[in-house]
């Protein structure tokens, strides 16, 4: 735990010009006093750490050092090259400068943790497309990394009800179940809009000033459950067996199954119970609740359980014995 400090000090003092005892200590959760102490054991272990004293002052380290990657540790070797994993980021145009990162990291590595990446790459492959999406990066991809880490402003021509074009800034990229979306500032408001629909990507103007304050993975996560949200609009009232509700998660979206799992009544004597089921709309509901076949009955609305009947009677005329 100490010597995994030590190491955590002296790597904030490279990343930093110069941190105080007080910033030092609430980095690493510990005391003001176990700073100093653990300051002292690395000047004496030959690391060139001096203090600089007055209103600016703090730890510094002496110009130009730097430690090498000798205190990691196996898994943290292993985990560094498992965040490498080189597909998306060579979809965005950087396989290149991911390799060549790579090979430096592995070349810092001290001979027992060479066997990292060989390890880690016989164990842990990412597959990020569905099985039946298409693998080809989108075109303007490219363009459009660029241009997030450039800071650059941009004019986006998009497919969508016909073509819009946005003036906008590229604040970031997200890969969501091997579909990438951009998220963009257009004036004061932030949209998402799916890569694949980009058309054309132009500059529009010198690099933008980044609002420092923008959390892209906690934007993502709010906009994706607000969508999820917003799309379950309507509840249709259903009887489930329990082949049915071990069923309903491969068959609906994930908050709609875990709504229906909550809402739940006791089951009946052959284990059916009754639940409402959040959907889209009740044409998203007929064609998720067929997937289930006999495990559901719709008891409400009147006009989609007529609906399942209907199906229900074609289906055991198709399977009907001729005679």
């Amino acid at each position: 735990m100490r010597a995994s400090r030590l190491i955590s000090l002296v790597l904030l003092l490279q990343s930093r010009e110069a941190m105080t005892a007080g910033e030092l200590a609430r980095e690493l959760e510990v005391s003001e006093r176990t700073i100093y102490r653990d300051v002292l054991e690395l000047s004496a272990a030959g690391v060139p750490v001096y203090a600089d004293h007055g209103r600016t002052g703090g730890y510094r380290l002496v110009g130009g050092y730097r430690t090498r990657l000798n205190g990691l540790s196996r898994a943290e070797a292993e985990a560094l090259f498992l965040s490498g994993l080189p597909g998306p980021a060579g979809e965005m145009g950087l396989a290149d400068v991911v390799a060549t990162a790579r090979l430096k990291v592995l070349a810092a590595l001290p001979p027992a943790l060479q066997d990292a990446p060989a390890r880690v790459g016989q164990r842990f492959h990412l597959d990020v497309p569905g099985w039946f999406a298409n693998t080809d990066p989108p075109p303007r991809l490219t363009e459009l990394a660029d241009a997030v880490w450039q800071d650059r402003t941009v004019e986006l021509r998009y497919r969508r009800d016909g073509e819009v074009t946005r003036t906008m800034n590229p604040y970031g990229l997200v890969l969501k179940g091997g579909v990438w979306y951009l998220v963009g500032r257009v004036a004061d408001d932030y949209r998402v809009y799916r890569v694949d629909r980009v058309i054309a990507v132009e500059p529009a103007g010198a690099s933008f000033v980044r609002d420092e304050t923008f959390d892209l993975p906690g934007f993502w996560a709010d906009k994706a459950a607000r969508f999820v949200t917003s799309m379950l609009t309507e509840h249709v009232t259903v009887r489930l067996s329990p082949e049915g509700m071990r069923a309903l998660p491969f068959a609906v979206e994930p908050p709609a199954a875990q709504q229906a799992h909550a809402a739940a009544g006791e089951p009946d004597e052959q284990g059916w119970v009754r639940t409402q089921l959040p959907v889209e709309s009740l044409k998203v509901a007929y064609t998720v609740l067929l997937r289930l076949g006999p495990e559901v009955e719709v008891v409400d609305p009147p006009e989609l359980r007529a609906r399942m009947a209907d199906a229900a009677d074609r289906l055991a005329g198709l399977y009907r014995p001729q005679r």
